[in-house]
């Protein structure tokens, strides 16, 4: 019921102007007499006597003063009943008993039941849910079914034809979602013909009328018996291996086959028809939805100032979309690419409706810049994206990883410091563990600066921004190590549908070579998660699976295409490429690992030096970066990292040698 009476009078108001109020009240007003009269009729099993026919008048105002507002209270003339649910029938049934309950105390007080059977009230109860109830599901099913007059028109049977018949994989919670929404929805092109199940025991039960035909392993036939034109496998949380034979079953029937997104994949968690796509490799990686603690995150996120560096690419743009979910008060947008931070600007506040956010269009490493920005807005929470991720790019072009991935991060992490960030969350990579490579050495040591600022201790020595003897500051400073991102910028599955379009050869590099994967959307929300636990100096990874080999990753999406690998796409192996694993690893032996209060992420208590040494080692590499010295640049990293093992040739250092004179 309404919280005050005064909404009661506005919508009172609203209403009394429409025309379908005043038809719906005066139809209630006939049922409600004729729902009476029936009691009546059934009490006395035969015409009504002159004394029943004066007590029927009699009371029959009474009843219709005390149930119209009492149905109105209650909501049943604001609903559309049209779309009438579970939810407008309870309200029926509490009305009725409501004003049950007050007419038999109006009879009771009044005239002590004089000359009334109390057998006659409990008669209209029923009478009046069963005309008033039965009304509205009429009203519901003429619009569903008969669609008013319009579905009288002799040539609106043609226009349904086009619609496109959909048999479903799955009649579960997802699939009833699915019928709803389309027998809702009369402008979606879908018709649904039918389900299919894994589980016997459905089979020929039916959901909103629509029937469970058979089993999946029959889907072929089913396909056939329903003309249907697309299949649609309606579970949103199967495992990869579930998932992939039930493609596997749909490729060998030939049929159109969609598939409707994980439930990591929908930020709201509402699996609608529109969501529907093709299938793509990250469904098979079937991993559970990560649940989050959304009460912790949006203690330190609503209402704040939180800035997202690299906010533009793959990771940056996915953790902005879920972030303004906990309603920050404002989110700056910090990217060194015009058009992807053009592209997220345009994202979020066009489709998402947050127009609190600012792009920013500078590099990390411009301190002025970031100093600005610090001092101006003051962010409360910051997440540091913005990196260098390709590893034969970054094996090339070392330099760019000291500025773009080291001295960012450095510059980054003092400024936090001297404008009192609260939370400094950095976001790593698992090529930091034993790292063979530039990029994974680079990150490693961002790594190793989040923890000697998270001792509590600062020495400002770079940029003497606050010098002085060291001092104490409150910025709580975290990383999480991220495996491969689906469908990241670094990710190799955009490389192999680009080669499987333009015919292959599909490059992998060993037939060996495993990887971790995790979802762009699960790499976001373990980030959000580990902003919210911890004191500081922890290191967040998620609990994998078991990896993916690289060459079963191109042959099923190969198969996805509709091709077949080694007949009509050829795999091609090149070898190793300069500083990749055949293995990679997520921890270091000398790390330790624990549980954390959440089920899916682990912490690690990594060793770090102190700020002024690690300080010291970093002029170096800085000035071995500003003389395109690459050779340089990998002595320093292995003195400052004794587990890095770099595994490069001889030519690319002559060839980076070669750039370095040419730009000198």
């Amino acid at each position: 019921m309404p919280n005050s009476f005064h909404s009661q009078i506005k919508f009172f108001n609203h209403f009394i102007q429409k025309k379908n109020f005043w038809i719906i009240l005066a139809t209630d007003i006939v049922l409600l007499v004729l729902a009476h009269y029936l009691a009546y009729e059934v009490r006395s099993e035969k015409s009504l006597s002159p004394l029943e026919l004066h007590n029927f008048i009699s009371i029959m105002p009474v009843i219709l003063l005390i149930k119209l507002p009492v149905f109105y209270f209650f909501g049943l003339y604001r609903g559309m009943w049209r779309y009438m649910s579970t939810n407008e029938v309870l309200n029926l049934i509490k009305a009725t008993l409501f004003s049950f309950l007050l007419i038999v105390s109006y009879a009771l007080f009044v005239n002590r039941f004089a000359g009334l059977s109390r057998s006659i009230f409990f008669l209209d109860a029923i009478f009046t849910f069963l005309l008033i109830g039965g009304y509205r599901f009429a009203i519901r099913y003429f619009f569903k079914n008969v669609t008013g007059s319009r579905r009288l028109v002799p040539d609106l049977h043609l226009r349904e034809t086009t619609k496109k018949r959909l048999l479903l994989v799955g009649a579960g919670d997802a699939a009833e979602m699915i019928i709803r929404e389309v027998q809702n929805n009369p402008s979606l092109p879908y018709e649904v013909v039918g389900l299919v199940d894994d589980n016997p025991n459905k089979t020929g039960l039916k959901i909103h009328g629509i029937p469970v035909i058979g089993l999946v392993e029959d889907l072929e036939e089913h396909i056939v018996r329903s003309a249907a034109k697309e299949v649609l496998i309606a579970i949103s949380s199967g495992t990869g291996k579930q998932l992939k034979r039930l493609v596997e079953v749909c490729r060998s029937t030939g049929a159109t086959y969609k598939v409707l997104p994980g439930l990591s994949e929908l930020i709201d968690c509402q699996v609608s028809i529109r969501s529907m796509r093709e299938i793509s490799y990250r469904d098979f990686i079937g991993r559970e939805a990560l649940q989050l603690d959304h009460d912790a995150i949006s203690d330190y996120l609503q209402n704040r100032v939180v800035l997202v560096t690299g906010a533009g690419g793959s990771i940056g743009s996915e953790l902005c979309r879920q972030i303004i979910r906990f309603a920050p008060k404002l989110l700056l947008l910090f990217d060194a690419g015009e058009e992807n931070l053009y592209t997220i600007q345009m994202e979020l506040e066009h489709e998402f409706g947050f127009s609190a956010c600012l792009p920013i269009l500078g590099r990390v490493q411009d301190v002025s810049l970031l100093e600005k920005i610090l001092s101006r807005h003051r962010p409360q929470v910051v997440f540091h994206a913005a990196a260098y991720k390709h590893v034969p790019l970054v094996e090339l072009n070392p330099r760019e990883a000291v500025f773009n991935n080291v001295l960012a991060s450095q510059c980054l992490i003092e400024m936090s410091i001297v404008y009192n960030v609260v939370r400094f969350v950095l976001i790593s990579s698992d090529k930091a563990v034993n790292p063979t490579n530039v990029m994974g050495a680079s990150k490693r040591l961002t790594e190793l600066l989040m923890l000697a600022c998270a001792r509590g201790k600062w020495d400002g020595t770079l940029f003497q921004v606050k010098p002085g003897a060291p001092f104490q500051h409150t910025t709580v400073f975290q990383a999480v190590r991220f495996v491969n991102v689906l469908g990241s910028s670094g990710s190799v599955i955009p490389l192999f549908k680009r080669q499987i379009e333009l015919g292959g050869p599909v490059t992998v590099t060993h037939p060996e070579v495993t990887r971790y994967f995790m979802s762009i959307e699960e790499a976001a929300k373990l980030t959000l998660q580990a902003g919210a636990m911890g004191a500081g100096g922890e290191i967040f990874i998620l609990k994998m699976g078991e990896p993916i080999k690289i060459d079963q990753l191109a042959r099923d999406l190969i198969q996805l295409s509709g091709r077949q690998p080694d007949i009509e796409i050829e795999i091609k192996y090149t070898g190793l490429r300069p500083g990749e694993k055949l293995y990679e690893e997520l921890i270091t032996q000398s790390e330790g690992i624990k549980a954390t209060s959440h089920e899916k992420i682990m912490v690690l208590l990594g060793n770090g030096i102190s700020y002024a040494a690690l300080n010291r080692q970093l002029q170096a590499l800085m000035q071995a970066a500003q003389e395109h010295d690459s050779r340089a640049i990998r002595q320093v990293l292995k003195t400052v990292i004794p587990e890095y093992s770099p595994e490069v040739e001889i030519e690319h250092d002559k060839r980076m040698a070669g750039v370095s004179q040419l730009s000198g």
